[in-house]
Order: structure tokens, then C-alpha cells, then sequence
């Protein structure tokens, strides 16, 4: 039986710190699912569409062997009914740093509450990626600073569009 995985986030933008994240939870799963909320209390800066874009484009790099095991999607509703939808039985988070631990323990909590059949795995993102945040990096765009260290290049060309 394969075993199926759901990493869902805004991606407002994919960061290396995401990137991470997916690279190591696939190593987990059989199937790994790259979830895109169409419903997000985060104000984006990016469209749903252009999110899902931007993170196939980067899949699209990735070793065949990886890529063909990760699939990009949006989704509505609850996370909790997309996993079973999918039959996902883990939902990864990244954590970054020690303030992220509260909430998405939290939401953990509730997830398991939700379905008790899913299983919240958190990743540590590597060292050097773990001060990324999606904020930080539309900030330093909007301020016409350098994002190379932070995303990678499609994410970049995109952010100039916006910026």
C-alpha cells in the first residue's frame, strides 16, 4: 500500500526553505502532494494559479525520480477532508523556528481531531534555510534587494514582475 503525503502552504512565494521541506518529505512517502489552499486568511501576492506555477516549475528541476513522485495541486475546504480525498495519511509542516511550534502544534491538534486517521510529521528545515520566510523574501523584493540565496531563480523573475 503506498503512502501518501500532503505538504500544504501558501507557497506566497516557494522559498529554498519549502524546497527543502519537499525534498525531505518525499523521502518519507511514496506519493507526496504539494497543497495549495484556494481559501487562505494570508494576503498573497501571488494568484492561486501563478503559485501553482511557480511551484511546478520548480518540481519540473528536480530529479526524475523525485518529480514523478510529487504532484502540485489546489485544493478548498479543509485539509483534514483533501487528505482523505487523496488518501493521504500525513501532513507535513516545516518549522523554522521555535515561535512556528505553538501554532502548528495547534493545528496538529485539531487536524487529529478533524481525522484521526492523519498523522502530522514537522520538518526542520536545514540550517541555512530556516530564517526563510515568504514574508521576508517579498519584503527584500519589493525593496529591489538580492533573493538569489532565498528562492530560486523563476521564483525571482516572478517576484520582479510583481515588484
Amino acid at each position: 500500500m503506498k503512502k501518501i503525503g500532503l505538504y500544504p502552504g501558501s507557497f506566497d512565494p516557494i522559498t529554498f526553505g519549502h524546497i527543502d521541506i519537499i525534498k525531505r518529505a518525499s523521502k518519507i512517502v511514496d506519493k507526496l502532494f504539494i497543497g495549495v489552499p484556494l481559501i487562505n486568511k494570508k494576503k498573497t501576492i501571488f494568484t492561486i494559479t501563478e503559485r501553482v506555477n511557480l511551484i511546478k516549475a520548480v518540481v519540473n528541476d528536480f530529479n526524475p525520480d523525485l518529480k514523478k513522485r510529487i504532484e502540485v495541486v489546489s485544493f478548498g475546504g479543509l485539509t483534514t477532508n483533501y487528505c482523505k480525498k487523496i488518501s493521504a495519511t500525513v501532513i507535513f509542516r516545516g518549522l523554522r523556528v521555535a515561535s512556528d511550534f505553538e501554532y502548528e502544534f495547534q493545528l496538529a491538534g485539531m487536524n487529529y481531531k478533524l481525522n484521526s486517521n492523519l498523522e502530522t510529521v514537522f520538518l526542520m528545515a536545514e540550517i541555512q534555510n530556516q530564517i526563510i520566510s515568504s514574508n521576508f523574501v517579498k519584503e527584500i523584493a519589493s525593496l529591489k534587494g538580492d533573493l538569489v540565496q532565498f528562492v530560486p531563480n523563476v521564483v525571482i523573475k516572478a517576484l520582479k514582475k510583481k515588484f
